[in-house]
Protein backbone atom coordinates (compact mmCIF):
# COMPACT_ATOMS: atom_id res chain seq x y z
CA UNK A 1 0.00 0.00 0.00
CA UNK A 2 1.44 3.25 -0.89
CA UNK A 3 1.07 5.23 2.09
CA UNK A 4 2.37 8.49 0.41
CA UNK A 5 -0.47 8.50 -1.59
CA UNK A 6 -2.87 7.56 1.36
CA UNK A 7 -1.63 10.59 2.95
CA UNK A 8 -1.50 12.81 -0.34
CA UNK A 9 -5.07 11.68 -0.38
CA UNK A 10 -6.05 12.51 3.58
CA UNK A 11 -4.81 16.02 3.69
CA UNK A 12 -6.73 16.45 0.51
CA UNK A 13 -9.97 15.69 2.07
CA UNK A 14 -9.35 17.53 5.27
CA UNK A 15 -8.88 20.88 2.90
CA UNK A 16 -11.89 19.97 1.32
CA UNK A 17 -13.47 20.33 4.96
CA UNK A 18 -12.06 23.22 5.68
CA UNK A 19 -14.84 25.95 5.78
CA UNK A 20 -14.45 29.49 7.15
CA UNK A 21 -15.86 28.64 10.37
CA UNK A 22 -13.86 25.12 10.89
CA UNK A 23 -13.73 21.68 9.56
CA UNK A 24 -17.13 20.55 8.62
CA UNK A 25 -17.55 16.58 9.53
CA UNK A 26 -17.69 15.28 5.73
CA UNK A 27 -16.93 16.36 2.53
CA UNK A 28 -20.44 14.96 1.45
CA UNK A 29 -23.69 17.54 0.98
CA UNK A 30 -25.36 15.46 4.04
CA UNK A 31 -26.81 18.82 5.75
CA UNK A 32 -25.84 17.12 9.37
CA UNK A 33 -22.28 16.41 8.60
CA UNK A 34 -22.35 19.92 7.09
CA UNK A 35 -21.23 21.16 10.41
CA UNK A 36 -18.70 22.21 12.56
CA UNK A 37 -18.51 18.99 14.99
CA UNK A 38 -17.07 19.83 18.37
CA UNK A 39 -15.09 15.75 18.32
CA UNK A 40 -14.86 15.76 14.90
CA UNK A 41 -13.69 19.27 14.86
CA UNK A 42 -10.72 18.56 17.50
CA UNK A 43 -9.98 15.33 15.96
CA UNK A 44 -9.38 17.05 12.84
CA UNK A 45 -7.14 19.28 14.25
CA UNK A 46 -5.22 17.20 15.98
CA UNK A 47 -4.05 15.43 12.52
CA UNK A 48 -3.85 18.86 11.48
CA UNK A 49 -1.01 19.91 13.79
CA UNK A 50 0.21 16.59 13.14
CA UNK A 51 0.66 17.67 9.45
CA UNK A 52 2.80 20.47 9.95
CA UNK A 53 0.27 22.13 7.18
CA UNK A 54 -0.40 26.23 8.22
CA UNK A 55 -3.94 26.35 6.58
CA UNK A 56 -4.93 23.13 8.21
CA UNK A 57 -3.51 24.46 11.60
CA UNK A 58 -5.74 27.40 10.84
CA UNK A 59 -9.03 25.89 10.12
CA UNK A 60 -8.03 24.22 13.61
CA UNK A 61 -8.60 27.22 15.34
CA UNK A 62 -11.56 28.65 13.46
CA UNK A 63 -13.13 25.56 14.74
CA UNK A 64 -11.75 25.36 18.59
CA UNK A 65 -12.76 29.39 18.46
CA UNK A 66 -16.56 28.73 16.63
CA UNK A 67 -16.99 25.92 19.55
CA UNK A 68 -16.10 28.82 22.22
CA UNK A 69 -17.75 31.51 20.66
CA UNK A 70 -21.18 28.92 20.89
CA UNK A 71 -20.68 27.81 24.65
CA UNK A 72 -23.28 27.67 26.35
CA UNK A 73 -23.89 29.82 29.66
CA UNK A 74 -23.62 26.78 31.56
CA UNK A 75 -20.04 25.69 30.09
CA UNK A 76 -21.93 23.08 27.55
CA UNK A 77 -19.56 23.29 24.42
CA UNK A 78 -21.87 22.90 21.41
CA UNK A 79 -22.02 19.17 19.78
CA UNK A 80 -22.25 21.26 16.52
CA UNK A 81 -22.74 24.53 15.20
CA UNK A 82 -24.10 25.03 11.39
CA UNK A 83 -23.64 28.74 9.92
CA UNK A 84 -25.31 29.74 7.23
CA UNK A 85 -24.29 33.83 6.06
CA UNK A 86 -25.97 35.21 9.12
CA UNK A 87 -27.77 32.56 10.70
CA UNK A 88 -26.05 30.36 13.63
CA UNK A 89 -27.75 26.90 14.27
CA UNK A 90 -26.44 25.27 17.80
CA UNK A 91 -27.04 22.15 18.57
CA UNK A 92 -26.02 20.54 22.01
CA UNK A 93 -26.72 17.40 21.65
CA UNK A 94 -29.77 15.39 20.60
CA UNK A 95 -31.68 13.24 22.31
CA UNK A 96 -29.17 13.72 25.10
CA UNK A 97 -26.29 16.26 25.56
CA UNK A 98 -23.04 15.24 24.41
CA UNK A 99 -20.58 15.06 27.24
CA UNK A 100 -17.38 14.76 25.62
CA UNK A 101 -17.65 18.10 23.17
CA UNK A 102 -16.38 19.37 26.45
CA UNK A 103 -13.63 17.51 27.26
CA UNK A 104 -12.36 17.01 23.47
CA UNK A 105 -13.13 21.19 23.36
CA UNK A 106 -10.25 21.71 25.89
CA UNK A 107 -8.00 18.73 24.41
CA UNK A 108 -8.13 20.85 21.26
CA UNK A 109 -7.69 24.40 23.00
CA UNK A 110 -4.92 23.01 25.20
CA UNK A 111 -3.15 21.31 22.20
CA UNK A 112 -3.11 23.89 19.52
CA UNK A 113 -1.74 26.32 22.36
CA UNK A 114 1.62 23.54 23.01
CA UNK A 115 1.89 22.60 19.35
CA UNK A 116 2.12 26.39 18.19
CA UNK A 117 3.41 27.56 21.01
CA UNK A 118 1.05 30.42 21.89
CA UNK A 119 0.39 30.20 25.17
CA UNK A 120 -1.39 33.13 25.15
CA UNK A 121 -4.44 30.74 23.52
CA UNK A 122 -5.14 29.14 26.19
CA UNK A 123 -5.16 32.06 28.50
CA UNK A 124 -7.52 33.78 26.23
CA UNK A 125 -9.90 30.98 26.86
CA UNK A 126 -9.26 30.39 30.33
CA UNK A 127 -13.06 31.46 31.20
CA UNK A 128 -14.23 29.20 28.61
CA UNK A 129 -11.78 25.97 30.24
CA UNK A 130 -12.70 26.68 33.92
CA UNK A 131 -16.42 26.74 32.86
CA UNK A 132 -16.34 23.34 31.09
CA UNK A 133 -14.23 22.08 34.44
CA UNK A 134 -16.91 23.79 36.56
CA UNK A 135 -19.57 21.87 34.66
CA UNK A 136 -17.39 18.59 34.64
CA UNK A 137 -17.64 18.34 38.15
CA UNK A 138 -21.39 18.86 38.53
CA UNK A 139 -21.67 16.11 35.70
CA UNK A 140 -20.40 14.16 39.09
CA UNK A 141 -23.45 14.43 40.71
CA UNK A 142 -22.69 12.32 43.81
CA UNK A 143 -18.78 14.18 43.94
CA UNK A 144 -16.69 10.73 44.15
CA UNK A 145 -14.21 11.44 41.16
CA UNK A 146 -16.55 9.73 37.89
CA UNK A 147 -18.70 11.54 35.40
CA UNK A 148 -21.94 10.12 35.35
CA UNK A 149 -23.14 10.45 31.93
CA UNK A 150 -26.24 9.73 29.86
CA UNK A 151 -27.13 7.06 27.39
CA UNK A 152 -26.72 8.87 24.10
CA UNK A 153 -24.34 11.19 26.01
CA UNK A 154 -20.86 11.12 23.66
CA UNK A 155 -19.29 9.74 19.93
CA UNK A 156 -21.25 6.39 20.55
CA UNK A 157 -24.63 8.37 20.91
CA UNK A 158 -26.45 5.04 19.47
CA UNK A 159 -25.12 2.97 21.50
CA UNK A 160 -26.08 1.49 24.99
CA UNK A 161 -23.22 2.59 27.06
CA UNK A 162 -24.45 5.27 30.20
CA UNK A 163 -23.62 5.99 33.48
CA UNK A 164 -19.87 5.49 34.82
CA UNK A 165 -18.47 5.49 30.83
CA UNK A 166 -15.07 4.42 30.46
CA UNK A 167 -14.30 6.48 27.41
CA UNK A 168 -15.64 10.12 28.88
CA UNK A 169 -13.32 9.63 32.56
CA UNK A 170 -10.49 8.82 30.37
CA UNK A 171 -11.03 12.17 28.08
CA UNK A 172 -11.32 13.91 30.93
CA UNK A 173 -8.10 13.30 32.26
CA UNK A 174 -6.04 14.20 29.04
CA UNK A 175 -8.26 17.00 29.45
CA UNK A 176 -7.14 17.73 32.92
CA UNK A 177 -3.44 16.86 32.22
CA UNK A 178 -3.42 19.45 28.87
CA UNK A 179 -4.61 22.06 30.74
CA UNK A 180 -2.03 21.57 33.81
CA UNK A 181 0.64 21.57 31.45
CA UNK A 182 -0.20 25.75 31.17
CA UNK A 183 -1.88 25.89 34.64
CA UNK A 184 0.41 24.09 37.27
CA UNK A 185 -1.97 23.63 39.39
CA UNK A 186 -1.44 21.31 42.55
CA UNK A 187 -5.44 20.58 42.47
CA UNK A 188 -5.69 19.85 39.42
CA UNK A 189 -2.38 17.34 39.57
CA UNK A 190 -4.71 15.85 42.71
CA UNK A 191 -8.32 16.00 40.56
CA UNK A 192 -6.03 13.68 37.83
CA UNK A 193 -4.61 11.43 40.60
CA UNK A 194 -7.88 10.88 42.23
CA UNK A 195 -9.94 9.82 38.85
CA UNK A 196 -7.08 7.42 37.80
CA UNK A 197 -7.08 6.26 41.21
CA UNK A 198 -11.46 5.62 40.85
CA UNK A 199 -10.74 4.27 37.46
CA UNK A 200 -8.10 1.42 38.42
CA UNK A 201 -10.52 0.37 41.52
CA UNK A 202 -13.38 0.43 39.48
CA UNK A 203 -12.40 -0.77 36.04
CA UNK A 204 -9.40 -3.13 36.42
CA UNK A 205 -9.71 -6.76 38.38
CA UNK A 206 -8.15 -7.72 41.28
CA UNK A 207 -8.26 -3.74 42.68
CA UNK A 208 -7.76 -2.55 46.41
CA UNK A 209 -10.29 -0.12 47.48
CA UNK A 210 -13.90 0.90 47.96
CA UNK A 211 -15.71 0.01 44.58
CA UNK A 212 -19.14 2.08 43.26
CA UNK A 213 -21.08 -0.74 43.04
CA UNK A 214 -19.37 -3.45 45.26
CA UNK A 215 -21.75 -6.33 44.08
CA UNK A 216 -21.75 -5.97 40.40
CA UNK A 217 -17.92 -5.27 40.03
CA UNK A 218 -17.31 -9.04 41.50
CA UNK A 219 -20.18 -10.17 39.49
CA UNK A 220 -18.55 -8.75 35.89
CA UNK A 221 -14.94 -10.57 36.79
CA UNK A 222 -13.21 -8.00 34.75
CA UNK A 223 -9.98 -9.73 33.10
CA UNK A 224 -9.04 -8.77 30.13
CA UNK A 225 -9.78 -5.15 29.35
CA UNK A 226 -11.73 -2.16 31.54
CA UNK A 227 -15.27 -3.15 30.30
CA UNK A 228 -17.11 0.13 28.62
CA UNK A 229 -19.49 1.29 31.41
CA UNK A 230 -21.25 0.52 34.49
CA UNK A 231 -24.35 2.32 36.29
CA UNK A 232 -26.58 1.75 39.17
CA UNK A 233 -27.87 -1.37 36.85
CA UNK A 234 -24.44 -3.31 36.68
CA UNK A 235 -21.43 -3.47 34.23
CA UNK A 236 -21.87 -3.47 30.34
CA UNK A 237 -18.90 -5.82 29.85
CA UNK A 238 -18.25 -4.93 25.94
CA UNK A 239 -14.66 -4.13 24.86
CA UNK A 240 -14.85 -0.41 23.60
CA UNK A 241 -11.54 -0.11 21.01
CA UNK A 242 -11.42 4.12 21.72
CA UNK A 243 -11.71 3.47 25.64
CA UNK A 244 -9.05 0.85 26.05
CA UNK A 245 -6.89 2.97 23.26
CA UNK A 246 -7.16 6.16 25.65
CA UNK A 247 -6.15 4.01 28.75
CA UNK A 248 -3.16 2.56 27.12
CA UNK A 249 -2.52 6.24 25.85
CA UNK A 250 -2.30 7.73 29.43
CA UNK A 251 -0.44 4.99 30.74
CA UNK A 252 -3.67 3.81 33.29
CA UNK A 253 -3.64 0.72 35.13
CA UNK A 254 -0.87 -1.49 36.27
CA UNK A 255 1.85 -2.53 33.67
CA UNK A 256 0.69 -6.12 33.66
CA UNK A 257 -3.01 -5.01 33.04
CA UNK A 258 -1.84 -2.73 30.39
CA UNK A 259 0.05 -6.01 28.58
CA UNK A 260 -3.15 -8.30 28.82
CA UNK A 261 -5.05 -5.41 27.04
CA UNK A 262 -2.33 -4.72 24.37
CA UNK A 263 -2.64 -8.78 23.93
CA UNK A 264 -6.49 -9.20 23.70
CA UNK A 265 -6.65 -5.71 21.00
CA UNK A 266 -4.01 -7.35 19.24
CA UNK A 267 -5.01 -10.67 18.96
CA UNK A 268 -9.06 -9.51 18.01
CA UNK A 269 -7.69 -7.18 15.96
CA UNK A 270 -5.70 -9.69 14.33
CA UNK A 271 -8.79 -12.03 13.63
CA UNK A 272 -10.93 -9.32 12.49
CA UNK A 273 -11.20 -9.37 7.63
CA UNK A 274 -10.48 -5.70 7.80
CA UNK A 275 -7.47 -5.99 10.09
CA UNK A 276 -8.70 -3.46 12.19
CA UNK A 277 -10.37 -3.05 16.06
CA UNK A 278 -14.10 -3.26 16.12
CA UNK A 279 -15.12 -0.13 18.00
CA UNK A 280 -17.52 -2.60 20.61
CA UNK A 281 -16.97 -5.70 20.59
CA UNK A 282 -18.92 -8.70 20.83
CA UNK A 283 -21.54 -7.25 19.17
CA UNK A 284 -25.16 -7.13 20.66
CA UNK A 285 -27.38 -9.54 18.57
CA UNK A 286 -31.27 -9.76 19.03
CA UNK A 287 -31.25 -12.49 21.16
CA UNK A 288 -29.66 -10.45 23.65
CA UNK A 289 -31.01 -8.93 26.75
CA UNK A 290 -29.62 -4.97 25.78
CA UNK A 291 -30.81 -5.30 22.13
CA UNK A 292 -34.46 -3.35 22.77
CA UNK A 293 -32.26 -0.63 24.55
CA UNK A 294 -29.92 -0.57 21.55
CA UNK A 295 -32.61 -0.86 18.94
CA UNK A 296 -34.54 2.10 20.44
CA UNK A 297 -31.96 4.33 20.49
CA UNK A 298 -31.61 5.88 17.14
CA UNK A 299 -33.30 9.18 16.25
CA UNK A 300 -33.65 8.47 12.48
CA UNK A 301 -32.87 5.00 11.04
CA UNK A 302 -31.68 2.05 12.96
CA UNK A 303 -28.06 1.63 11.91
CA UNK A 304 -26.69 -0.61 14.68
CA UNK A 305 -27.16 -4.48 12.76
CA UNK A 306 -24.44 -6.88 14.36
CA UNK A 307 -20.86 -6.32 13.18
CA UNK A 308 -22.00 -2.70 11.58
CA UNK A 309 -21.89 1.30 13.30
CA UNK A 310 -21.19 1.40 16.91
CA UNK A 311 -22.58 -2.56 17.15
CA UNK A 312 -18.97 -3.98 16.31
CA UNK A 313 -18.37 -2.11 13.18
CA UNK A 314 -15.10 -0.83 12.37
CA UNK A 315 -14.00 2.65 12.51
CA UNK A 316 -10.78 3.99 10.96
CA UNK A 317 -10.81 7.27 13.31
CA UNK A 318 -11.30 4.75 16.25
CA UNK A 319 -7.98 2.69 15.21
CA UNK A 320 -6.04 5.50 14.86
CA UNK A 321 -6.03 6.31 18.35
CA UNK A 322 -5.18 2.54 18.76
CA UNK A 323 -2.69 3.51 16.64
CA UNK A 324 -1.61 6.03 18.93
CA UNK A 325 -1.15 3.72 21.89
CA UNK A 326 0.18 1.42 20.16
CA UNK A 327 3.44 3.55 19.52
CA UNK A 328 3.27 4.49 22.96
CA UNK A 329 3.58 1.31 24.17
CA UNK A 330 6.90 0.94 21.42
CA UNK A 331 4.59 -1.41 19.33
CA UNK A 332 5.87 0.27 16.25
CA UNK A 333 5.63 -2.59 13.57
CA UNK A 334 2.09 -3.36 14.91
CA UNK A 335 1.43 0.74 14.70
CA UNK A 336 2.45 0.47 10.90
CA UNK A 337 0.76 -2.84 10.22
CA UNK A 338 -2.13 -1.02 11.56
CA UNK A 339 -2.23 2.43 9.31
CA UNK A 340 -1.36 -0.19 6.39
CA UNK A 341 -5.08 -1.41 7.13
CA UNK A 342 -6.46 1.71 8.06
CA UNK A 343 -5.42 3.41 4.78
CA UNK A 344 -6.64 0.52 2.78
CA UNK A 345 -9.91 0.69 4.43
CA UNK A 346 -10.25 4.65 3.94
CA UNK A 347 -8.77 3.68 -0.23
CA UNK A 348 -12.09 1.56 -0.64
CA UNK A 349 -13.88 2.75 -3.95
CA UNK A 350 -11.46 5.59 -4.88
CA UNK A 351 -10.61 6.87 -1.90
CA UNK A 352 -14.28 7.58 -0.25
CA UNK A 353 -12.86 7.42 3.32
CA UNK A 354 -15.94 6.08 4.63
CA UNK A 355 -17.26 6.53 8.37
CA UNK A 356 -17.42 2.89 9.57
CA UNK A 357 -16.97 -1.17 7.96
CA UNK A 358 -19.22 -4.24 8.70
CA UNK A 359 -16.28 -5.95 10.69
CA UNK A 360 -17.47 -9.47 8.82
CA UNK A 361 -18.68 -8.50 5.39
CA UNK A 362 -15.90 -5.74 4.89
CA UNK A 363 -18.67 -3.87 3.21
CA UNK A 364 -18.28 -0.06 3.59
CA UNK A 365 -21.12 1.86 6.06
CA UNK A 366 -22.01 5.28 7.06
CA UNK A 367 -21.11 8.76 5.80
CA UNK A 368 -18.52 8.31 2.61
CA UNK A 369 -15.85 11.21 2.79
CA UNK A 370 -15.81 11.79 6.37
CA UNK A 371 -12.96 13.84 7.91
CA UNK A 372 -12.00 11.99 10.80
CA UNK A 373 -11.33 8.76 8.44
CA UNK A 374 -8.96 10.78 7.20
CA UNK A 375 -7.44 12.49 10.38
CA UNK A 376 -6.49 8.39 11.41
CA UNK A 377 -4.06 8.30 8.49
CA UNK A 378 -2.58 11.91 9.29
CA UNK A 379 -1.86 11.28 13.14
CA UNK A 380 -0.46 7.92 12.98
CA UNK A 381 1.27 8.31 9.56
CA UNK A 382 2.94 11.27 10.81
CA UNK A 383 3.72 9.81 14.87
CA UNK A 384 5.14 6.96 12.59
CA UNK A 385 7.23 8.81 9.81
CA UNK A 386 8.13 11.93 11.63
CA UNK A 387 7.78 10.70 15.23
CA UNK A 388 4.87 13.34 16.14
CA UNK A 389 3.74 13.46 19.60
CA UNK A 390 0.44 15.14 21.14
CA UNK A 391 0.95 16.42 24.68
CA UNK A 392 -0.38 14.12 27.39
Amino acid sequence: MNSDLNYTKAIELLQKVSSSEGFLASAQNISNYKRVWARDGVICGLAALASGDEKLIETFRKTLETLANNQHHNGTIPSNVMTNGDQVEVSYGGLAGRVDAVTWFVIGICQYAYYTKDIAFVAKYDTEIEKCFALLEAWEFNNRGLLYVPLSGNWADEYITDGYVLYDQLLRIWALKSYNHFAHDDLITDKIKAIIEQLEINFTPNSVGEKYHERAYHEVNIQKYMPCSFSPAGYKTQFDAFANSLALYLNIGSEDFQNVVLEYSLALKDGMPLQLLPAFWPPIKESDLDWNLLKNNCKYEFRNYPNEFHNGGSWPMVNGFFGLALLAKEKNDEASRLLNAINKANAVEDFSFYENFNSETKAPNGVPFCAWSAAATVMLHQSINANFKFLV
